[in-house]
């Protein structure tokens, strides 16, 4: 086995207005990569399947609203949700399926000696949507960015693989809505998982990444009117549930549409 040694440098701790766009290059040029590479003889990475992408999602409903903020959905309310999550398996799905390492953040990525990014934590890759290790880095639960460039970054992506033959014009057009939806899908979940770390495992460190998590998602919904009465509901029921429960009092949640406060 050959290791390299990436030395210490994460890539969150030196993103910063300056750095922040020649970094993401790197990053988009390195996930390009990844996702270009092809499957080992006798070894095919899992699917992405429809399955596993809801079955993620339903770790929002079962330990962030259920548990964590001691929720009681109404059948009513689950039905909502199950038409919300089809649609953004349905997004998925409709994507060109490449190789996701699944967790390309900024707490995964490293830079070496001679500025090369380092990638870390790749043992859960799958075969899936080609936005979602861009959702990633750019939506971060660990740090956030002004949407203007958020949006500047993902058509350089897009054209990027357009030009690298992963996705076609097309595809390209119709990018920033599958990079948004996937979004939803990602942070749908991570709320659920860091609700789990904190309720199941003791970890509560988490607990303050939840609101930039929960912020992504009301972003989008404020975008998309086929995602209006989910958002709407996000506001008038979630969004009071975590003011009142204690446990994001240094970043108070506005049900203006993805405003921290």
């Amino acid at each position: 086995m050959l290791l390299s040694d990436f030395g210490d440098r994460l890539l969150l701790p030196v993103l910063t207005e300056a750095s922040v766009d020649d970094l993401y290059h790197r990053a988009f040029t390195e996930l390009l990569k990844i996702q270009q590479c092809k499957p080992l003889p006798g070894y095919v990475l899992p699917p992405y399947d429809q399955d596993r992408l809801r079955a993620e999602m339903q770790l929002c409903p079962d330990w962030f609203l259920s548990q964590l903020l001691a929720l009681d959905l109404s059948e009513q309310e689950r039905r909502m949700l199950e038409a919300v999550f089809k649609m953004l398996v349905d997004s998925a799905l409709a994507q060109t399926q490449v190789n996701v390492h699944r967790d390309y953040h900024s707490r995964n990525l490293m830079l070496d000696q001679q500025g090369s990014i380092g990638v870390l934590d790749f043992q859960d890759a799958v075969t899936g949507p080609v936005s979602y290790d861009l959702v990633s880095l750019l939506r971060d639960c660990y740090i956030s960015w002004p949407e203007k460039h958020r949006r500047r970054w993902v058509e350089e992506y897009a054209l990027m693989a357009m030009k690298a033959g992963l996705i076609d014009t097309q595809e390209q057009r119709g990018f920033r809505q599958a990079f948004d939806l996937m979004g939803m899908q990602r942070h749908i979940k991570c709320v659920g998982i860091f609700s789990r770390l904190y309720l199941r495992d003791g970890k509560s460190g988490y607990l303050k990444d939840i609101p930039r998590t929960f912020n992504y998602i009301q972003q989008v919904c404020s975008q998309y009117p086929a995602f209006s009465e989910f958002g709407q509901w996000l506001d008038k029921k979630v969004v009071p549930a975590m003011n009142a429960s204690g446990y994001f009092d240094r970043a108070r949640i506005s049900s203006n549409c993805g405003r921290l406060s």
